[in-house]
């Protein structure tokens, strides 16, 4: 774990992301500026620091209502105005980036926040973005795999020799600047669907497991395929760090956590998604076996130990600012993962 610098002793990593959704408050039926939105995430990733949280992330997008198309740019900000916790993407859309450019750019963040920066590569789930930067949609799957091998090499090797289909040639290229210790934390972004594990573990590279809802069961399904496949390929899956990612909130009841947070989750995924998120699904949150982290303090500290249990996870980071969800709420979440989640969840992973 020590290649991507994540200490067990610790326990298991908390994190924050931010799909850097604008989005209006569907109660207050009001939108704050994009201007607003954006110092938001640099004030909730300043907030997350001082509560002892370890890592905090944020998304790109191309479309309407959301405000972080250049997300490494506000990466940078969080950067200069924070000084301990992870920053990271969550994710890159490395399939419509050049590989070197996103280097650059992180490289440039990780000097700037002195050896913090990660990368998470994905593929987009909302795909608009591949008419807007001239990509063609039917080479989904192959401009994904091309780009991000070739990040993974222009992270492993300071002069890069490389052809490709959908790139020029690099002929002994020396992409600079490089990262204070040489190489980055590079995860590979995966959805529910264990293919994609398995090509992650062939790879043998750290995990970003995304997941929206659902048994906790089969998600576990797709772990275990990636360390099968990593096994395969020859790497030892116990270097290699799987972090989970999904809904979070928090709130003094179970019953109130989910009755401020669902109308927030419903309304916004009809926006960005085109249909909303079932409530009889969202219930269930209350329940151990499922992957949404909704409740009380101790509902939510009882899952993800649950959840860590069962996947055996480095890191697991939420999402609790979808949908246009009041500053005043963010902060309070903040304030109780700092005070109850964290030291519960620290306390029962950390290895001896």
């Amino acid at each position: 774990m020590e290649n991507y610098r994540i200490d067990p002793a610790k326990g298991m990593e908390f994190g924050l992301y931010t799909l850097g959704d604008h989005l209006p408050n569907p109660i207050a039926g009001e939108r704050i500026s994009a201007e607003q939105r954006i110092h938001e995430f640099i004030e909730l990733a300043q907030l997350a620091e001082q509560a002892g949280i370890d890592f905090f992330s944020v998304g790109e997008s191309h479309q309407e209502y959301f405000a972080t198309q250049a997300h490494a740019v506000v990466l940078s900000a969080i950067a200069q105005a924070t000084e301990k916790i992870k920053i990271s993407s969550s994710s890159t859309i490395i399939s419509t980036s050049d590989p070197v450019r996103v280097y650059e750019n992180f490289s440039t963040i990780d000097l700037i926040s002195k050896g913090r920066a990660e990368i998470v590569a994905g593929r987009a789930s909302r795909v608009g973005l591949f008419d807007l930067l001239g990509y063609d949609l039917r080479n989904y799957e192959e401009l994904y795999e091309e780009k991000f091998e070739l990040l993974l090499k222009i992270n492993q090797e300071e002069v890069v020799n490389w052809e490709g289909e959908f790139r020029a040639p690099l002929k002994d290229a020396r992409v600079l600047p490089r990262p204070q210790n040489g190489s980055l934390p590079i995860w590979r972004a995966v959805g529910g669907n264990p293919a994609s594990a398995i090509k992650a573990g062939y790879a043998g590279v750290p995990m970003y497991l995304a997941h929206l809802g659902g048994p906790v069961a089969s998600f576990k399904r797709a772990i275990d395929a990636y360390r099968e496949a990593a096994t395969q390929s020859g790497f030892d899956p116990t270097e290699l760090p799987i972090s989970t990612a999904g809904f979070f909130y928090t709130a003094e009841t179970t019953q109130q956590a989910q009755k401020e947070y669902y109308p927030h989750i419903n309304e916004g995924m009809k926006l960005t998604n085109g249909q909303g998120f079932p409530k009889q699904a969202f219930a269930q949150s209350d329940d151990l076996r499922t992957v949404i982290n909704v409740g009380s303090p101790q509902q939510v500290i009882e899952k993800i130990l649950y959840q860590h249990e069962q996947f055996g996870h480095q890191r697991f980071i939420a999402q609790m600012d979808f949908g246009g969800v009041p500053f005043d709420k963010l902060r309070k979440n903040i304030e109780l993962i700092g005070t109850e989640i964290l030291p519960a969840i620290k306390k029962y992973t950390a290895k001896q």
